[in-house]
């Protein structure tokens, strides 16, 4: 407690704004700063928000705008690129196709001629072996009738030509 020239003793107050006195004032300058500060805020601050958030949202929707431009123009490369690669694929399957017959006739026309060279060596080869077939035979022939001969001669007989070639004959028809 703080004494005064006089000597009374003052009384402690406490906090000066919660001086019921002292109210009327303190709610005077809060409403003229809410007041200014709302003036503030409408007329400076917030249009200048709001024109930054307009600015922003278009420049979003112009990127936007431009990624959709971008994504038709990408779509649209993309189905070119299959279309090519299809088309591409087609003519590779021609240029097969054509290549295969291409091969199967020069195929064709070499088995043909290799066919005609191995009948004709076939039928060369028939007619040797009929030949030598005939010339065995008739060497048998000769030889059998040589050997009997010798063997009948050698047993002491005499030898009949005549019948020596009859017997080898009947004996080679079987």
């Amino acid at each position: 407690m703080a004494i005064d020239a006089t000597g009374e003793a003052e009384a402690a107050v406490g906090m000066p704004q919660l001086d019921f006195s002292t109210w009327p004032n303190q709610i005077f300058w809060l409403l003229v700063t809410l007041v200014v500060i709302y003036f503030v805020l409408s007329r400076v601050a917030l249009p200048r928000i709001g024109a930054v958030l307009a600015e922003r949202k278009g420049a979003i929707t112009n990127d936007l705008a431009a990624a959709e431009e971008l994504k038709q123009k990408a779509v649209a490369a993309e189905k070119a690129y299959n279309d090519a690669l299809a088309n591409a694929r087609t003519e590779a399957a021609k240029i097969v196709a054509a290549a295969k017959a291409e091969i199967q006739k020069d195929l064709d026309a070499a088995t043909a001629k290799a066919d005609a060279e191995i009948s004709v060596k076939v039928a060369e080869s028939e007619a040797a072996i009929a030949t030598i077939r005939d010339g065995a035979a008739a060497a048998v022939a000769e030889v059998a009738r040589e050997t009997a001969a010798a063997l009948v001669a050698a047993l002491g007989g005499s030898v009949d030509a005549k019948a020596v070639t009859s017997a080898v004959s009947a004996r080679l028809k079987g």
